[in-house]
């Protein structure tokens, strides 16, 4: 079998990071892409590899990642790595922006989008129990939440998570619709 990427999108307190938790438990043969992220790591966020901006600079400029984008003010990357180990037939998850979705789709032809949604208020709940974002930054992430996926090519096989209720059905539906050979 070929490798893939699972490209994991959606809204700022959707629970992608949750939902990737729970693929992994359930599948421990797809691995989870650290990030390299220009915040710190006590931040309560996800684990990733904290870098300064220099840092990061210097990681780019060296080839070091095989996507990089801003969002939100900060800088994420995705190891080059991770390009090396689906060439090889490995399935890798990564948490990635909505908009760096063309430029992953050239990097990884087999790429499929996971795409999690969740309704308005349950957002908003997620987002201020967080306690990393002020009320005016929840408040454009809201407003940025039904942003729709950017056009890609007919070979990305897209399909919609909605994440609402509780988390081991939501993964148990992820399962299904990334492996529905085994459904």
């Amino acid at each position: 079998m070929s490798g893939r990427l699972i490209a994991v999108v959606g809204p700022s307190g959707v629970g992608k990071d949750s939902v990737i938790a729970g693929l992994v438990a359930a599948r421990p043969d797809w691995q989870v892409v650290r990030r390299a992220i220009t915040r710190p790591a006590d931040d309560g966020a996800e684990t990733h590899r904290p870098m300064t901006d220099a840092q990061f600079d210097a990681a780019a400029d060296g080839g070091a990642f095989c996507l990089w984008w801003p969002a939100h003010g900060l800088r994420y990357g995705i190891p080059a790595e991770t390009l090396d180990a689906v060439r090889a037939g490995k399935t890798r998850i990564a948490n990635l922006s909505r908009a760096v979705l063309p430029e992953a789709a050239c990097a990884f032809p087999a790429m499929v989008v996971l795409y999690v949604t969740a309704s308005a208020p349950v957002l908003a709940r997620r987002l201020a129990a967080r306690g990393r974002e002020t009320e005016a930054q929840i408040a454009r992430r809201l407003d940025r939440a039904d942003h729709p996926l950017p056009d890609l090519p007919a070979s990305v096989q897209v399909v919609e998570l909605r994440n609402d209720g509780a988390l081991d059905d939501s993964v148990a539906r992820a399962l299904a619709l990334l492996q529905p050979e085994s459904a």
